[in-house]
């Protein structure tokens, strides 16, 4: 099969004309992009630069063959910034969210449709197994060097694939073996797989499928001992432990901060840094990228908006003042939750803003992960015990909880897709959700927890008190302290004593994803498990599933770190495995459900309420944003609304 379309334009009407435009269809442009000094198809900074002999033209910047995008509402005008809010150092994911992952492929604005990006085109054959990418004629890093497939080629096998580097990430295994990358010429790369791969594109469309096309060969490979002839040297000179290390400090990588912290690093992105996201900073600012390889229909090239700027609050309580003080022009990540929406509603006016509608897939904005991979023996074989969960969750009082601290917001819910979903299920979302403490004391009595203390608190069979603490990110979300007090309360009531134990983001990962030193975290599971998106709560696949991270660890290493999971996690693993190979989405849909059905019989995990239909704000005068978005990480929202299609309007 064969895609060259751009985005799915039933959203935006035009079907008939976008048709192919991707592909050989966008010839009749070339005129319109040749002539861009005189229609005005750049911004006046960049026509300057061209008069000044400082830049090439744009019609050599972008290529002949430019991705034609479809803004919303229409073609916009140069200029102005975008001012959106950080929290703390550890908020990364928050420019990539507003920057937006440029992969081969994406989603197309609706989060329905994936379709073609850095690639022209694409071709899968009739078994799954190969994937052909055509790559843009003319197409150049942001420091005006040639991209193509070399740059892919080093991507792939000199990081990607390179055990000395990392551990090669399961998006890139099928059949138990890595894919091989092949060039077929300068402008045609075909990836190839040991076995059918039906959710390799919608991994490439997920912001954690850009590693491909991220890193530019010419810059990146500086830092690399296969191409670098002082890399000690160069390690020494930047303080790094060894050449990995020096290479994430100057490249970076899809999640982490230094990605955001260096200057010099091309990239493929609408907008590039230059005030760093780094230690002492107290603003990061990216500028337009001059090689941006996207335009509207009528040439002109994109960005519209000169500058995206994200200055860094320590809190939320400062974010939301800054709302509503005018200071930002776009704001969803830390805004949208229920308390802090009656003060925005209430300053609309003040602060010269209009909300959206943000909606998730499913899930729920609060799960509970005992850690069943504890290196405690005692907390483990506790943790271990099915009628232990079940207690814990028939001991909270949902309904209590989504009235006080949810302002009566939400729905009982355990956790997965929302009824609507083709991939509901009625029973990991719906069972044990009843308040019972009754039943909850009686099954706590049944697995040996009989005994308390002078406290009223149960004990363990070693006679100490059971006690743990769960982890927790409040700046992440501040409903999280309030919801863990009630929590707290209504466990004490059946024995079970617990202390909330809050911690900054960065020291959150490490305790609990990185070195699995946690008893149990609070965090966030809005899913769907369509293609794409990692089913973390009912498979340990990725760092949020802080149920299991040992096996975790066993199975993004293929068995050479952590733990070998039980038989029935194994059995979720390799169902999972053939779900990601399968070309037919409902026998993909019948292996997910399978997995859900384990899942939902050993029930390791729960929830607290259904996720719920949030808002962002937006400034009244800036255009082509949608009245919803699709609220999820696997699209990096809200990049799949087309930030570099925004502009300032009258």
């Amino acid at each position: 099969m064969r895609n060259n379309r751009e985005h799915d334009t039933r959203s935006f009407g035009r079907r008939a004309v976008l048709k192919g435009m991707a592909g050989v269809a966008a010839l009749p442009l070339l005129g319109s992009v040749a002539s861009a000094q005189a229609s005005q198809n750049e911004a006046t900074d960049l026509a300057n630069l061209v008069k000044e002999g400082k830049l090439p033209p744009l019609a050599e910047r972008v290529g002949p063959e430019p991705l034609i995008v479809q803004p919303l509402e229409g073609g916009g005008t140069y200029g102005g910034e975008l001012r959106f809010g950080l929290r703390g150092s550890s908020d990364h994911n928050n420019i990539l969210r507003m920057v937006g992952p440029q992969g081969l492929v994406r989603w197309n604005p609706t989060y329905t449709e994936i379709v073609p990006n850095v690639a022209k085109s694409y071709d899968v054959d009739e078994t799954g197994r190969v994937f052909t990418f055509h790559l843009r004629k003319g197409m150049r890093w942001s420091d005006g060097h040639p991209f193509g497939v070399d740059d892919i080629l080093f991507n792939i096998e000199d990081i990607v694939l390179n055990n000395e580097f990392a551990p090669t990430q399961p998006r890139y295994i099928m059949g138990g073996e890595p894919m091989k990358v092949e060039k077929v010429d300068d402008l045609t790369v075909r990836f190839s797989f040991k076995e059918s791969y039906g959710d390799f594109l919608a991994e490439l469309a997920s912001p954690l499928g850009q590693h491909p096309v991220l890193y530019a060969k010419h810059y990146c490979s500086q830092f690399h001992p296969k191409y670098s002839g002082n890399i000690q040297q160069l390690i020494k000179e930047n303080g790094a432990s060894d050449w990995q290390t020096l290479f994430l400090q100057k490249c970076g990588d899809i999640e982490i901060p230094s990605r955001w912290a260096n200057p010099e690093r091309p990239t493929l992105d609408a907008w590039v840094v230059r005030e760093p996201y780094v230690g002492a900073a107290t603003r990061v600012v990216l500028v337009r990228n001059p090689y941006f390889w996207q335009v509207d229909p009528d040439g002109k090239q994109l960005p519209y908006i000169d500058s995206v700027s994200g200055a860094i609050s320590q809190d939320v309580e400062s974010l939301v003042l800054s709302a509503i003080g005018g200071r930002i022009d776009f704001g969803l990540r830390h805004l949208d939750p229920p308390a802090n929406r009656p003060v925005l509603a209430a300053n609309r006016e003040k602060g010269d803003y209009r909300f959206f509608a943000a909606t998730p897939p499913g899930g729920v904005d609060t799960i509970f992960n005992l850690n069943l991979t504890h290196k405690n023996p005692e907390l483990r074989e506790l943790f271990n015990k099915k009628d232990f969960r079940i207690a814990l969750s028939l001991g909270l009082n949902r309904r209590e909880i989504i009235d006080t601290v949810l302002l009566g917001e939400g729905e009982p819910w355990q956790h997965g897709p929302f009824e609507n979903h083709p991939y509901f299920h009625k029973r990991i979302s719906t069972q044990y959700l009843d308040f019972d403490p009754d039943k909850a004391n009686g099954l706590l009595d049944g697995i040996g927890l009989d005994k308390r203390g002078a406290d009223g608190m149960r004990l363990l069979p070693t006679g100490k008190p059971l006690k743990f603490k769960i982890d927790v990110i409040p700046t992440f979300n501040p409903e999280w302290v309030d919801i863990l007090q009630l929590v707290e309360q209504q466990w004490a009531k059946i024995g079970v004593d617990v202390d909330i134990n809050p911690l900054e983001r960065t020291f959150f990962f490490e305790r609990t994803s990185g070195s699995n030193d946690h008893d149990a975290a609070v965090w966030t599971a809005i899913q769907s498990w369509v293609p794409g998106q990692i089913p973390q709560h009912i498979v340990p696949l990725h760092q949020d599933s802080r149920w299991g991270i040992a096996w975790r660890d066993w199975y993004v290493s293929g068995g050479s770190k952590g733990e070998e999971p039980p038989e029935s996690v194994k059995e979720r693993i390799k169902l999972y495995d053939q779900a990601r190979g399968v070309v037919d989405p409902e026998r993909r849909k019948e292996l997910i459900k399978k997995i859900a059905d384990i899942a939902a019989d050993e029930f390791e995990v729960f929830g607290l309420a259904k996720a719920q239909s949030t808002y962002g704000i937006v400034k009244n005068k800036m255009k082509n944003v949608p009245e919803e978005i699709s609220n999820t990480w696997y699209c990096a929202a809200p990049s799949q609304a087309l930030p570099q299609t925004w502009f300032w309007g009258a």
